[in-house]
């Protein structure tokens, strides 16, 4: 795998496989206010806020990036919400005048860092903070996709699919799929500060999230983990306590990062202070021994 460039460097994503959708009706703020963790209100023409959807549990249904177009909103979201995300959201449109349409087919969105100012015809151009570092999206009509593809790379380097997983894992950011689940709550995956809006109003799934606010007690926090003796990590891998070997929590993510081994890892309370040495390994194979340490990766 081609390891990505610096952070520095001028990198341009695809993310044009995203799911997207269209919310319209006159009922469309309150509506979103109620079925997302951050405040719709903040959400612009040339400013996308990232949220989260939760069940009634406070665990997570979806995590979405969120901007207006013009009488509207646009969300979009990992491919793999697309059958369930459309579904969710209707399932509380209930006497709302509210229109929700899927439109991924319309559009393409590349996402570009490490550039002040584009130049990019027939798109819209929106301000968002996908990979922990400030950044801008780049919808354009789907038809439009290998045009303005081919003018990204003429100033940008693309970070392809391996690339961009690695990227955000340096960044400790966490995606659906892996650190997102529907058995996770947004603040044990360090969302709190991204994507929960405390002062807006009540929304589906609040309840758990106020009273682990007031409570400050999480049972599980995603962490990042060193390998100590450079060997690869997995996911999936278990992890347990010294010297005792309780379970400890378990490995989501894990890359190669110049010469060191690195993941993303849930951590159960009592292990995930910072410094805190760990062995991670699957059944029947040895133990490696990890470092808790603070995201993002330093380079």
């Amino acid at each position: 795998m081609t390891a990505p460039p610096p952070i520095g460097d001028r990198l341009f994503f695809d993310l044009s496989p995203r799911t997207k959708l269209r919310v319209t009706g006159n009922d469309r703020v309150r509506f979103l206010n109620g079925q997302i963790t951050n405040d719709i209100r903040k959400a612009t023409e040339t400013n996308a806020i990232e949220a989260c959807v939760l069940n009634a549990k406070g665990k997570m249904d979806a995590h979405i990036f969120v901007h207006k177009d013009g009488d509207s909103f646009l969300i979009d979201a990992h491919p793999a919400l697309g059958p369930s995300l459309q579904s969710r959201l209707e399932r509380y449109v209930i006497a709302d005048d509210v229109q929700i349409e899927d439109v991924a087919a319309q559009w393409s969105i590349f996402h570009a860092i490490g550039k002040d100012s584009l130049d990019v015809p027939a798109s819209k151009i929106i301000s968002s903070d996908r990979f922990g570092v400030a950044g801008s999206d780049i919808w354009c009509a789907a038809s439009e996709h290998d045009q303005l593809a081919g003018s990204l790379a003429k100033h940008f380097k693309l970070c392809d699919q391996a690339c961009a997983e690695q990227f955000r894992i340096e960044q400790g950011i966490p995606r659906w799929g892996r650190e997102l689940t529907p058995e996770i709550i947004p603040v044990e995956a360090n969302l709190e500060q991204r994507c929960i809006d405390y002062e807006k109003g009540c929304y589906i799934g609040q309840e758990t999230i106020s009273r682990m606010k007031m409570s400050g007690q999480r049972n599980k926090q995603l962490c990042g983990l060193l390998s100590v003796k450079e060997t690869a990590l997995t996911p999936e891998m278990r992890l347990a306590g010294r010297p005792d070997q309780k379970d400890a929590g378990w490995i989501t993510s894990a890359a190669r990062s110049g010469d060191r081994h690195i993941g993303l890892a849930y951590v159960k309370r009592g292990f995930n202070s910072i410094g805190t040495t760990l062995d991670a390994g699957l059944p029947g194979q040895i133990k490696i021994p990890v470092q808790v340490v603070t995201l993002p990766f330093s380079h």
